[in-house]
């Protein structure tokens, strides 16, 4: 399909094709990256630093892309090198691209007024400097702040992914607190109810305003699905940070293909297996790289059916 088509379009009609929901992560945690891809001490200012994580980010790419519904790099792993790890990042939105494969850039931006409009015009327009397919946002500015994000989103058939209920151990300090005797992460979806119906796709029915629901709290997750039946989720915490495939896809629906409704998100798991960390030479990472992919695809995918 077509980079401008429906975002959530695009992100069903491929999970439906692939046969299971993974989002792989991009997010090179600068301890992890395997000895392989190194260079010199690894200093966050070091020009071989930034060479380091391209290297080893498109790598994962090139690998990653034909198996992964989408793509999620983590801003922050790239603006912490500076504005060469800014231009790292771009390369990495380009080579997804490439390969025609969608991505979501995870910087979780929010803001109002004309702050909102730059970063919207940064990552969502049609021309944008930093283009993604889909990008993550606060709401807890209020709605206003998401607007610039939305009408965006629909004229250029990009998407967003709006946090709700996040996977960290600390988020019900905010997001569980009460409100008319329903907890915070709730009325947030409900508020985002109105647009999430605006953005739904002509194919699919699924919507561009999607949610950011952790695998980590199932029950909550399938709370907000009776809010939002046509939101797709982007559920992080499945592998590494302890959430299991059945639970990660419980808020899912029956679909044509299996159940359906979201993207399961990857990053350690299939970024930093052990075996690949441990290679000594490019095949051998390679291999163990296509392997963990291979079985977070195989997990996710019986876990929908598919």
């Amino acid at each position: 399909m077509s980079a401008h088509a429906h975002f959530a379009d695009r992100i069903v009609l491929r999970a439906r094709a692939l046969g299971h929901p993974l989002c792989a992560g991009v997010d090179p945690h600068l301890a992890q990256i395997p000895p392989l891809f190194r260079r010199g001490d690894m200093a966050l200012a070091a020009p071989a630093t930034a060479a380091a994580v391209r290297d080893f980010c498109l790598a994962f790419v090139t690998r990653a892309a034909p198996r992964a519904v989408c793509l999620k790099p983590q801003s922050a792993f790239f603006e912490q090198l500076g504005p060469a790890g800014v231009a790292v990042l771009a390369d990495v939105l380009i080579a997804a691209r490439d390969a025609d494969c969608p991505v979501i850039l995870d910087a979780k931006r929010g803001d109002i007024g004309s702050t909102a409009e730059a970063y919207a015009q940064a990552y969502l327009d049609r021309d944008a400097s930093m283009p993604a397919d889909a990008l993550t946002v606060n709401p807890y500015l209020g709605l206003d702040s998401l607007t610039p994000f939305a009408e965006r989103a629909r004229n250029a058939g990009r998407g967003l992914f709006v946090l709700v209920k996040t996977s960290n151990a600390g988020s019900g300090d905010f997001q569980d607190q009460p409100i008319d005797s329903a907890p915070l992460f709730e009325f947030v979806a409900r508020a985002l109810a109105p647009l999430a119906k605006e953005l739904q796709g002509p194919t699919t029915n699924w919507s561009s305003l999607g949610v950011v629901v952790g695998a980590t709290y199932p029950e909550q997750a399938e709370q907000v699905r009776q809010r939002l039946p046509h939101s797709l989720f982007l559920i992080p915490g499945y592998g590494a940070q302890g959430g299991a495939a059945a639970d990660s896809v419980r808020s899912f629906v029956p679909g044509p293909a299996g159940l359906e409704g979201g993207i399961v998100n990857s990053s350690r798991g299939v970024l930093f297996p052990p075996a690949a960390s441990s290679a000594q030479h490019a095949a051998d990472w390679e291999r163990a790289i296509d392997e963990a992919l291979d079985r977070a695809c195989q997990e996710l995918g019986e876990a929908v059916g598919g």
